[in-house]
């Protein structure tokens, strides 16, 4: 009997699997729930990525544009993508399955969080800047219905397979905010608004100014990381050929998002050089 019910004993780690299961079934029902509700709404738009939702605001939208969208991470959350001056921020709304969690508020339904958008709540980051929600950003936009006729068709290579068609696009990565910037040849430090779009870094005098003051490559970037030698706090340095640019943010936190978008900015553009050696015949 004793042998019995030793062989009925479960071992540990299959409860530990059970309850993974049941949480993984439970976020599962709390997506779902919330799904069904925001179908309905016309700027909820589903299945769009961060990149596409970047393309679309920057491209068509105005400061102050928004949309929600699925989020990349835990099934209960979504991401509202919205549109500021120069780039798209991202920020996470939750679904408790009870209530809709975003920013410092909670909301019991959906239809008190659409009340709240409605108006026009202003947000900020660690940025520092502020965004007003003005205009949802609808899934669904009429166009005409034209299409052009082929009137010249033929092929620019030959002897090439479906191995040679691969897909290409930037990352458009945005992100703007105010850096300190120490000077190239009087070391002195000035704050500059900088705005971070496809590869090239820009600053500018201030947020309102319209010519930049100079455009960095990030393709001729060796290296982005912290920096100690400056003894500043929350300083950090990108590496170009001729020189060393060093800044620092207001915050630990603003400074590490900016090394950590920048980094994966060069990461991108190493991969795609690599991708190009590959092919080249």
């Amino acid at each position: 009997m004793w042998y019995f019910e030793k062989e009925l004993q479960q071992p540990w780690w299959m409860g530990r699997v059970e309850m993974e299961d049941r949480r993984r079934m439970s976020y599962r029902h709390v997506h779902d729930q919330a799904e069904e509700e925001l179908q309905n709404l016309e700027w909820y738009h589903d299945n769009l990525t961060r990149h596409a939702a970047e393309a679309l605001l920057l491209s068509n939208g105005s400061d102050g544009s928004y949309l929600l969208r699925k989020s990349n991470g835990r099934t209960t959350l979504f991401s509202l993508s919205v549109r500021a001056k120069d780039s798209v921020k991202h920020f996470h709304v939750e679904y408790t399955g009870n209530s809709y969690k975003f920013g410092f508020n909670e909301f019991s339904d959906l239809k008190e969080l659409i009340m709240h958008f409605a108006n026009q709540p202003l947000i900020g980051s660690e940025t520092g800047t502020l965004i007003v929600l003005k205009h949802p950003y609808p899934k669904k936009v009429e166009e005409p219905s034209i299409y052009e006729s082929v009137r010249v068709h033929t092929a620019m290579q030959t002897g090439r397979t479906e191995i040679d068609l691969i897909p290409s696009a930037p990352s458009l990565g945005t992100k703007e905010g105010y850096l300190t910037k120490q000077g190239k040849i009087v070391k002195n430090w000035k704050t500059r608004w900088f705005t971070l779009h496809r590869n090239e870094l820009k600053y500018y005098k201030d947020q309102t100014s319209t010519e930049p003051i100079r455009a960095l490559d990030l393709t001729e970037c060796s290296a982005v990381q912290f920096d100690y030698s400056q003894e500043k706090v929350n300083c950090f340095c990108l590496v170009f050929p001729m020189r060393t640019y060093y800044l620092y943010a207001k915050t630990g936190v603003e400074a590490d998002e900016w090394i950590k978008i920048l980094q994966w900015k060069l990461s991108q553009i190493r991969k795609k050089r690599q991708r190009d050696t590959t092919l080249r015949p």
